[in-house]
């Protein structure tokens, strides 16, 4: 499959999926098994960077005050998930 960097959520969850329905099957030989696993983690982990971008994004928009433009510049989603 090819790499995930440049494709949206919705792409990476439909291909995904499809890696979890082929391991589920149970009928592939151990080391595609383990191939397909490593490509799924791979996708899990570039689906959850987009959602922690969409997160950061959001956690901007809400936290403009009333009146002013909300500011939608790029920021680094690891500031807000950082336990205070």
């Amino acid at each position: 499959m090819a790499d995930t960097t440049e494709k949206g959520f919705e792409d990476i969850l439909k291909e995904l999926n499809e890696v979890v329905e082929k391991l589920e099957k149970g009928n592939l030989p151990l080391e595609e098994s383990i191939a397909l696993y490593t490509q799924g983690v791979k996708m899990l982990q570039s689906a959850r960077g987009v959602l922690d971008k969409a997160q950061a994004r959001l956690e901007v928009l809400l936290s403009a005050e009333d009146g002013k433009e909300p500011s939608t510049e790029e920021l680094d989603p690891a500031e807000f998930l950082k336990e205070e």
